[in-house]
């Protein structure tokens, strides 16, 4: 049976992150790496991962009194949904829009344009493995 796809905000996703990253984290774990980089409550924290398990995106077990996240999608799967979601609501499905859009848009390094004829070749039928 096909898991339902879970949507995630931005600060939802860097506790995501932090979480594929450790395996499991509490939430004032989470809060210590996330105030690395950003000023965050832990209260926020704490509210993001109620959310979070409330959708079904991470779990948690008690130890010691302590709530021990972990998460229950992998990222893969959060990546393919975030995705989905931005090519049907931005580009209207339009993969080539996207891309065209990325391209336009972002630093690509000559590296990645390889990759991305490599992966073009390969998607074209007949195309190279």
């Amino acid at each position: 049976m096909a898991k339902d796809t879970v949507s995630l905000g931005k600060v939802q996703l860097e506790i995501m992150q932090v979480l594929w990253e450790d395996g499991e984290a509490t939430a004032r774990r989470i809060t210590e790496k996330l105030s690395q980089s950003r000023a965050i409550a832990h209260s926020t924290v704490q509210t993001l991962l109620r959310k979070m398990e409330a959708k079904g995106a991470v779990t948690h077990d008690v130890r010691d009194g302590v709530f021990v996240f972990r998460p229950l999608s992998e990222q893969n799967e959060i990546a393919r949904s975030a995705a989905r979601d931005v090519l049907t609501r931005v580009f209207g499905g339009s993969v080539s829009g996207l891309v065209s859009h990325l391209l336009k848009h972002e630093s690509v390094s000559e590296d990645e344009l390889q990759r991305l004829r490599r992966l073009i070749d390969e998607a074209e039928p007949g195309g190279k493995p």
